[in-house]
């Protein structure tokens, strides 16, 4: 699998891209705003005056929902945090952001350039959804955001770092997280005990779907959370996308009950038939998706998004 198509919809907004004038909405608070450039390879000038028409058109407190894809040399330039910082006050009324909404033709998940996100949080305290594609540089301090209710970091390969700082933020009005742990071999070094803050429950009060996604180390997530306070107050788990066995698969049946989730998603795993059959068997009630089974190669298992 690879991210080959641009998302239509963000924040359960339509999207319309800045520059589309047979699109024009009559309410621009009606839609997310795509910010981009056409040149991969365009210079920083260039998404600078994207912005400043963006605004134009938008009109006063810009946005409330922005979705940013290539910026100009994805691949080699940071996306442009300041660009967004520094306009805070001309950005009111963002609610929901959305860092390097590129696909893979543009720039490879892994090769993205992103930075410290800290700043957004901090510059935009009014912000409930914010959405990263990426992680080459990606970093995190931990802080305090009120207004937070969604944040989703996909990645080929999560820094532990950036893992460790997510678990000692406070979020207390964030009700889905989201992480793409990834591979070793593009930077994912996190393990399952790294998440242990976020697994007991205590940091996030609000937390009801919890993803922990594209994972080279399913198995040893599945067997963490299987055990995890977090779990009893879930009502969506996702650990799609990455490495499971029947190992993983195992450690999910014989750990606490999962029955009151509404859905538990693990497509993209290398679970024999019999042991997804199970699962699906033993949750009666929930809503189990044991799709896309993948099987083992002599090179071994693999995440649906890496490079």
């Amino acid at each position: 699998m690879t991210i080959n198509s641009n998302l239509t919809t963000f924040a359960g907004l339509p999207i319309v891209a800045w520059n589309d004038e047979d699109n024009a909405p009559d309410d621009p608070g009606a839609v997310a705003w795509r910010l981009e450039v056409e040149d991969f390879d365009a210079d920083a000038a260039e998404i600078e005056r994207a912005f400043e028409e963006l605004l134009k058109r938008v009109g006063d407190g810009g946005p409330v929902a922005l979705v940013v894809g290539e910026w100009g040399g994805a691949y080699e330039r940071e996306f442009p945090i300041d660009l967004l910082v520094r306009n805070a006050s001309r950005l009111s009324r963002l609610r929901a952001l959305f860092v390097a909404e590129l696909t893979y033709e543009q720039c490879e998940i892994s090769w993205l350039k992103l930075g410290d996100i800290t700043p957004l949080l901090e510059a935009f305290p009014r912000l409930e959804r914010l959405w990263v594609r990426g992680a080459d540089g990606l970093a995190l301090t931990p802080v305090r955001h009120e207004g937070l209710r969604e944040l989703v970091l996909q990645s080929g390969g999560l820094p532990v770092e950036v893992v460790r700082a997510v678990a000692a933020c406070d979020f207390p009005s964030l009700t889905h997280l989201e992480l793409w742990l990834g591979v070793s071999n593009y930077g994912g070094d996190a393990r399952a005990d790294d998440l242990a803050p976020i697994l007991a429950g205590q940091r996030l009060p609000a937390l009801t779907s919890l993803g922990v996604r594209n994972a080279e180390i399913a198995d040893e997530v599945a067997a963490a959370v299987a055990a995890a306070p977090v779990v009893a107050r879930l009502t969506e788990l996702d650990l799609s996308m990455g490495a499971m066995s029947d190992a993983g698969g195992e450690a999910l049946l014989t750990g606490q009950p999962l029955t009151h989730l509404t859905s538990l998603s693990l497509s993209h795993h290398f679970m024999t038939e019999e042991l997804a059959q199970r699962l699906v068997e033993e949750l009666p009630g929930v809503r189990v998706d044991v799709s896309d089974r993948q099987q083992e190669e002599e090179w071994g298992r693999y995440t649906a998004v890496a490079e």
